[in-house]
């Protein structure tokens, strides 16, 4: 496992490192997903990335189990707050004063730890004041609660403001979390580099596009049984913007490019996001334990730029890259 730091911080975290949305406490069940845990730290992950909102806090609860009696130090544990979790009162979502302490309460509980490394707005609240956002993460952190703070899927300009503020108040802004892979470049054009400017990281999410990049989805043919796209829960609504004829007859060309780079189609596609400078992990989650030993054969690998430019003329034009999609795939509205 090779380590990098988060930010313009003194943080380190595994380049790798396990997400368990949609796994934990609905897909898998509790004894598989400890394996996986285990698996991960056996390998080297020591960041754990979860949140809240994931089976209903249920995903907090299973990976607070399966990190019991792991030297609290040697770990980071990042959760994130914004969805609506319990019985989805008209309080229990976004990031007001009230829910962020509220719900970092929970999460502490749940996780069956006194902090969090990294708290994380899940989205971005347009109906709550960023400044009461900022204050009540900026109280969070002087209560040593979370040690840093992070966002995920805001925009460049959401990312610049709230970074103003937190140095305003005290207190550090040192991640993004976004969507990243092969097949779903949003960030490069305004994230990556405004967040770059700024001292800011990824830590990116799907970097094999819910399993697409994998190859394990035939063009003309239907998904296997038990895979993502069969899974009602979530799973197959969140992959179906790239389960066209036209984006997986692309992705099949990959398979010789990572051949020859002595990788599977999965390990290429994690080792793709890590080459990106501002990209400080990739997220990877896990339904057996054996996947997290495989997904973490990319960790230190280092594509050469004829291989960067045999992947994007493999994919040609069914890669998505319009910055506007940040915007256009966020919650309008806090959402009950």
């Amino acid at each position: 496992m090779e380590f990098r730091y988060l930010g313009n911080s003194g943080l380190k975290i595994s380049e790798i490192t396990y997400g368990n949305w949609l796994t934990h406490g609905s897909q898998v069940e509790n004894e598989t997903a400890t394996k996986c845990v285990q698996a991960a730290l056996d390998a080297g992950i020591s960041t754990f990335d979860t949140a809240d909102v994931y089976a209903n806090t249920a995903a907090e609860t299973v990976l607070g189990e399966a990190l019991k009696g792991e030297r609290r130090e040697s770990l980071e544990i990042f959760t994130k707050v914004y969805w609506p979790t319990g019985p989805r009162g008209k309080n229990d979502t976004g990031l007001s004063r009230k829910h962020i302490m509220e719900s970092v309460n929970g999460s502490l509980q749940r996780l069956q730890t006194d902090y969090v490394d990294l708290y994380q707005a899940h989205r971005y609240d347009t109906e709550t004041p960023l400044e009461e956002t900022m204050q009540a993460f900026a109280d969070v952190v002087r209560q040593g609660k979370a040690l840093y703070i992070g966002v995920s899927e805001w925009t460049a300009d959401q990312i610049r403001e709230g970074v103003r503020l937190s140095k305003e108040m005290g207190f550090q802004l040192i991640s993004s979390q976004p969507q990243y892979s092969m097949l779903w470049r949003v960030i490069e054009d305004e994230v990556v580099p405004t967040s770059a400017e700024l001292g800011v990281s990824q830590i990116v999410w799907s970097p094999i596009a819910q399993g697409v990049l994998s190859g394990k989805y035939l063009p003309g043919e239907a998904p296997p049984a038990g895979s993502r796209a069969t899974d009602e829960k979530g799973g197959a609504d969140m992959i179906k913007r790239f389960m066209r004829d036209d984006v997986l007859t692309r992705v099949q060309a990959l398979k010789p490019i990572a051949d020859d780079a002595g990788l599977t189609m999965a390990q290429l596609a994690i080792a793709w996001v890590l080459q990106n400078d501002n990209v400080a992990a990739a997220l990877v989650g896990a339904s057996r334990p054996e996947q997290v030993g495989e997904n973490v054969k990319a960790a230190g690998v280092r594509l050469d730029a004829d291989v960067m430019s045999a992947i994007d003329e493999a994919l040609g034009d069914v890669v998505e890259r319009d910055p506007g999609k940040t915007a256009e795939t966020a919650p309008k509205g806090r959402v009950a």
